[in-house]
Formats: C-alpha cells, sequence, structure tokens
C-alpha cells in the first residue's frame, strides 16, 4: 500500500499533470477517495515553495544560455501570459480569487506550477499565493476525484 502511496504522491509532484493525474491514478488502484487527495494535495502543493523562491530566477539565469535558452523563454513568457491574463480578468483586487479559480479549474497548464509561476511574475506575495494555490488545488482534486469515481462507476470499477 505504501507503494501506492508514494507512486500518487510522486505523480502528483510532476508538472502539467500534477494532481490531475494523481487522483484518477490513486482512486484507480483502490485508494479510497480521502486520503488519495490528501496525498495527491500534499504532492501537488510541495514544490510550491520552490517555484515561487527560485524558478523566476532560475527561468531569467538560464534564457540566454546556449541549450536551456529556448525552453527557458519559452517558460518565463508562459509565466508572463499567465499573470497577465489573470490581472485582465480579475484586476489587482480579485487576484486571489482568480489564481485559486486558475490551479482549480482542471485544465492542462492550469494548475499549481503554473499558477506559482505566473504569481511569482505578478509579485504576489509568498503566504497570499500559497493559499490561492492550495485552496485551487484541492478545488481541483475534489474535481478530480467526483469526475474519476464517475468514469470508474460507469465502466464498472
Amino acid at each position: 500500500m505504501l507503494q501506492k502511496y508514494l507512486l500518487c504522491f510522486l505523480v502528483s509532484m510532476v508538472p502539467l499533470i500534477e494532481l490531475r493525474a494523481g487522483v484518477p491514478i490513486a482512486l484507480g488502484m483502490g485508494i479510497d477517495y480521502f486520503p488519495a487527495l490528501i496525498i495527491c494535495v500534499i504532492g501537488n502543493m510541495l514544490p510550491v515553495p520552490v517555484i515561487y523562491l527560485f524558478a523566476r530566477k532560475v527561468l531569467e539565469w538560464g534564457r540566454d544560455k546556449k541549450y536551456i535558452g529556448k525552453f527557458f523563454t519559452y517558460c518565463i513568457e508562459k509565466g508572463e501570459r499567465g499573470g497577465q491574463k489573470l490581472t485582465e480578468k480579475a484586476g489587482k483586487k480579485g487576484l486571489f480569487i482568480a489564481l485559486m479559480l486558475f490551479v482549480g479549474i482542471p485544465l492542462p497548464g492550469t494548475g499549481a506550477w503554473t499558477g506559482t509561476l505566473a504569481a511569482s511574475f505578478l509579485n504576489m506575495g509568498f503566504k497570499e499565493t500559497t493559499k490561492a494555490v492550495i485552496l485551487g488545488v484541492i478545488i481541483a482534486g475534489i474535481i478530480m476525484a467526483v469526475a474519476s469515481t464517475g468514469v470508474f462507476a460507469i465502466i464498472g470499477l
């Protein structure tokens, strides 16, 4: 059972798929709803402080390097675009709710990694970013668990 928990935890840490894959995998392996959600939320949130504090600095450092420059520039532009979209839609005052919903709607490219990077480009505070992202991750986890449970019920698992 520990191996199943560890797999779901690690999958939830991976950029782009995050707990959007971790929760369905956990439920598919027979882990109960609440433990699956807790494991995947923790796994998804673990990289957030590192992303907030260091990702932007590392990306800016590497944007002019020979082999990694194009990818790092792409990541910077994606973070800036995400930040601009959030600001356009919500303004400065609604940024917390916008970030929470951005992370909470389980679509590709809208998870904790992208949301945290966008928040760092918007210079949102660390505490505010962390609160918005964790609420968004919980929302996404609940949505994925409900959707997965329905799909598994339909196919007879």
